[in-house]
């Protein structure tokens, strides 16, 4: 009987500890991407020279002129609920290749990519429709993040202020062709920025707009955060990783060089860098 108490015990004791414990949402397993660019030879003969092209892949790329660019290099890592983590690395490391991999936009040459939830990337590149109005433009983008149209009309107000696009006009029922970069920008972000997500990944986002727009976009990433989402940012700034991120991921040539509390990494990184962001 004894004996028995004591399993239960330990069995309710590793229960707690389970519910206790970090929950992983993005486990990369030695992720190598790689990048294919025709050459001048590429897309030559016909169908039956292109399919042995494709059973003899590696020897039908060199003879056609495709190079081969590895963006990623077996970067492994793991990204755990409520964590916000910024990506650092000079142009070129690959940091915007990974985050792509992750939302699930680039497919990866080996190793594997887990998620538990639906990623959701967000850039200042990211397709809105230039010839339809902000206004319409924040009800399509609502509906393809997955919102009800309740839920759009609910938040529609509040994205239109904190974009901050209508401060001097009525800016939200003219074309996305008229706006600025930046406005353009700021609209995106307010629109993903709408909607808790399992894993938001932002790339550069805060780069544009005003102190007051950036204020306001570190204090929505915490509080994506406090509602047990996983926010990944990639940007130039370090100010914006030291103000919203706990934990740095830093690539240099696709390779992961350091993970790390912010401060220690970005400490390295600007050594290495001579201070430049």
């Amino acid at each position: 009987m004894a004996v028995a108490e004591q399993y239960g015990a330990d069995t309710r004791a590793e229960d707690r500890a389970l519910d206790c414990a970090p929950v992983p949402t993005v486990v990369a397993d030695r992720v190598d991407i790689v990048y294919r660019v025709n050459g001048t030879g590429a897309g030559r003969g016909s169908a039956t020279a292109a399919l042995n092209r494709i059973l003899r892949r590696e020897k039908a790329e060199k003879a056609a002129g495709v190079r081969r660019v590895h963006a990623v290099k077996k970067v492994s890592f793991v990204a755990y609920k409520g964590e916000a983590i910024g990506l650092i690395g000079t142009n070129g490391s690959g940091k915007s290749t990974l985050l792509k991999a992750v939302a699930g936009l680039l497919p990866v040459e080996s190793g594997r990519i887990y998620t538990n939830g639906q990623p959701s990337l967000l850039g200042v590149n990211a397709a809105l429709m230039n010839d339809l109005t902000g206004e319409r433009n924040v009800h399509l983008g609502g509906l393809a993040m997955g919102m009800s149209r309740e839920q759009i009309k609910e938040r529609y107000q509040d994205i239109v202020d904190f974009s901050g696009i209508n401060d001097k006009g009525d800016f939200i029922t003219l074309p996305m062709r008229t706006y600025s970069s930046g406005m353009a920008a700021r609209l995106r972000f307010s629109i993903a920025a709408a909607k808790d997500h399992d894993v938001l990944l932002i790339d550069e986002a805060l780069a544009t707009g005003d102190r007051a727009f950036q204020r306001r976009s570190e204090e929505r990433i915490r509080e994506l955060r406090r509602s047990a989402g996983t926010v990944f940012l990639v940007s130039h700034n370090n100010k914006s990783i030291r103000d919203t991120c706990e934990r740095v991921l830093w690539l240099e040539r696709g390779e992961l060089r350091m993970d790390g509390p912010t401060e220690e990494v970005l400490a390295a990184y600007e050594s290495f860098t001579g201070g430049k962001s």
